[in-house]
């Protein structure tokens, strides 16, 4: 049995465990567990199975597993748990990690959690809820060591080692100057190599760093480019505020890209393990798209209608249109989701919407006369070469458009600052559909002449 398979075969045990109640066998299973293992478990379980073996774990590990779970997730472990419980948990969580569990319980309650906290404590909290939703602001850590510029290597180093208990993060420390403006940055292996009576100043590096405000997925793709890991966070006056470390940068990222990758498919993100989530829920997550791609449909609708004493002349032309349709809708849908990427790793930005047009348009032309071509001689060897012809010519007009519009509508959608994801596959298919039958049957017309 290979470790995958010990690992399986222990959290089934754990999860027969608890839902029989057996609370001894449960805590001896779970101790065999890592904290990610914990969290697969725990994500797996019903509601009140995952408070009952939540409460079966040690404190500083319980503390592990919670800053490991959606913050979905840990609202609703919250409800399972005494007041004294969750009032601990809340107050050994980090600010940051604080204000993300608090956008996810209801008022009331995040009042009274606030309320709980130490002064300290509550003003750090505080002062990131200030910021808005999606600013960096929002995500940064206010617990770091920061370092005046005027201070030896040897102080330095003493004052890290007397924030090694509570800092972030110790491997990316800022140089601020006596106003706490950010004037530069060390790492902790140029102050362990360094002499211990060099002055700062001497030994620091230019910063990289994000001001508050900025929006909080573009700030940790800056970070996991730069492979940094910290990045610093300023105010308007380039005075330090926090840091975000790589670890929540990559967090920041996984959630953007489950919900591109969502709304592309045309759902909501879920915002929780799929098996953790309410058959409701993804109910709900999927319903509004297919009922506006529904109504988009019926453009398709509208344009057989008006087509159909075209259909009647040439039946034959009906078998092709799924192909037709289909061809175009996976077209535009590649041309899109290449480009969101782009988009999204900065390769291109709205200003290359001309370069994007012509470069697709010529993608789409040659993949148009690739399959049209093939489509094109299997049928005229099946049918005959004037319906070959009007499939041919369809699908190189058909796939040029449905590549151009498809690289086009991300970079159309940034600079109107909405979502590129949600202009993408779903939209794209439903006009590709439209405009594709009027393409096919006005191509049939003119080339067999009905």
């Amino acid at each position: 049995m290979d470790e995958a398979d010990v690992r399986a075969a222990t959290t089934r045990l754990v999860e027969k465990a608890v839902e029989a109640d057996d609370l001894p066998a449960a805590h001896d299973a779970v101790a065999e567990l890592s904290v990610e293992q914990v969290v697969d478990v725990l994500e797996r379980l019903g509601r009140t199975d995952r408070a009952v073996l939540y409460r079966l774990l040690p404190k500083d590990r319980a503390i592990d597993v919670f800053e490991q779970l959606d913050p979905s997730m840990q609202s609703e472990l919250l409800r399972g748990l005494r007041d004294d419980q969750v009032a601990a948990i809340f107050a050994d969580l980090e600010p940051d990690d604080r204000v993300e569990l608090l956008d996810e319980l209801p008022a009331t309650v995040a009042s009274t959690l606030m309320r709980g906290l130490p002064p300290a404590d509550r003003e750090a909290t505080a002062a990131i809820l200030g910021y808005p939703q999606r600013a960096i602001g929002r995500r940064m850590s206010p617990a770091f060591v920061s370092l005046r510029q005027d201070m030896t290597v040897e102080q330095a180093l003493d004052a890290v080692r007397r924030r090694l208990g509570d800092a972030e993060t110790v491997y990316t420390l800022p140089v601020v100057d006596a106003g706490r403006v950010l004037v530069g940055v060390v790492g902790l292996r140029e102050l362990m190599t360094a002499a211990p009576g060099t002055v700062l100043a001497d030994i620091m590096n230019e910063p990289y760093w994000a001001h508050v405000t900025d929006d909080a997925e573009e700030s940790a793709r800056r970070c996991a480019e730069l492979k940094l890991l910290a990045l610093i966070v300023v105010d308007s006056e380039t005075r330090l505020v926090g840091i975000l470390t790589v670890d929540d940068a990559l967090r920041i990222l996984e959630a953007a890209d489950s919900e591109d990758q969502a709304r592309i498919g045309g759902t909501e993100p879920l915002r929780r393990p799929y098996l953790a989530t309410p058959v409701g829920q993804l109910v709900r997550s999927r319903v509004v798209w297919l009922l506006v791609l529904a109504l988009g449909a019926t453009l398709t609708v509208q344009v057989l209608e008006v087509f159909e004493s075209t259909l009647d002349q040439v039946v034959t032309l009906a078998l092709f249109v799924p192909l037709i349709i289909g061809t175009g809708g996976n077209t535009g849908n590649q041309a899109a989701t290449t480009v969101t990427r782009a988009l999204a790793l900065d390769d291109v930005t709205p200003r290359d919407i001309g370069g994007v047009i012509a470069r697709e348009l010529r993608v789409g032309l040659s993949l148009g006369v690739l399959l049209g071509s093939v489509a094109f001689v299997l049928t005229s060897l099946v049918y005959d070469s004037s319906v070959g012809a009007v499939i041919g010519l369809t699908l190189v007009s058909i796939c040029t458009l449905a590549a151009t519009v498809g690289g086009a509508m991300p970079l159309v959608a940034k600079s109107i600052r909405a979502d590129p994801a949600v202009f993408s596959n779903p939209f794209i298919t439903t006009f590709v559909d439209a405009t594709g039958l009027v393409i096919y049957f006005l191509v049939a017309k003119a080339v067999l002449g009905i």
